[in-house]
């Protein structure tokens, strides 16, 4: 049986063109990602390239985001190539940095202020990293940087870094920030241990620590909410 193009649906069904004439929000999943495919090939169209793709990721936009271009092409769907792969990659990175930058506060005052936007950088990672926020007088972010990046189950972060970093940037105060990728936000005696050895480093050269902020996709954990600092 030969295959529709979507170019032959009627246009109100077509992804681009319900997209104009009834709004992006309309769309599923699937039919904003046929947008980024473009086109199918003589098997599949893009709709059904994308349904499959989808399937593939158990229908969760999280798990597409996190995958790498050489990872969509290993599930080897049918007109899927590099290029679409990349488009889509592209796609996901967008929408991640725009979910960083509304939740991206331009001082911090409070801890929510600041996790908000580190969960939508760094909750939905697999691999664990650790983050420092580099802040000045104004509590204004001077730079946010990963200092470490380890294995699903942990990362070791320098305090050396961390401290020079912070003297180079001229930050007055620093926020400490990891991911658990398992999703579990409880602190681990190593996470204490590490907060205590930076808090105290970090002291004799007039530098606060602020805070260290635990992410994943479930929410964050405060330690100096929960009076651990």
């Amino acid at each position: 049986m030969q295959k529709t193009s979507i170019k032959n649906w009627a246009s109100e069904d077509q992804p681009r063109e319900k997209l104009v004439l009834k709004g992006a929000e309309t769309l599923s999943n699937a039919e904003l990602l046929a947008i980024l495919i473009n086109n199918g090939n003589k098997t599949n169209t893009a709709i059904e390239i994308a349904m499959e793709l989808m399937n593939d990721v158990h229908n969760n936009l999280q798990s597409l985001a996190n995958l790498s271009v050489a990872e969509m092409l290993n599930f080897q769907i049918n007109g899927l190539g590099k290029s679409k792969a990349i488009a889509i990659a592209a796609a996901m990175e967008l929408g991640i940095r725009r979910n960083m930058a509304v939740k991206k506060r331009d001082a911090i005052k409070q801890s929510s202020d600041v996790a908000a936007f580190l969960q939508a950088e760094f909750g939905h990672k697999q691999i664990e990293s650790f983050v420092v926020v580099y802040l000045n007088r104004a509590n204004h972010i001077i730079r946010q940087e990963i200092i470490s990046e380890g294995g699903i189950t942990g990362t070791v972060a320098d305090p050396r870094i961390i401290l020079k970093k912070a003297l180079d940037y001229h930050a007055v105060s620093i926020i400490l920030c990891h991911n658990h990728p398992s999703g579990n936000l409880k602190p681990s005696k190593a996470d204490e241990q590490l907060t205590n050895k930076i808090k105290n480093a970090a002291a004799f050269l007039d530098i606060q620590v602020m805070d260290h902020i635990i992410v994943s996709e479930e929410g964050y954990y405060s330690f100096a909410d929960e009076g651990l600092m």
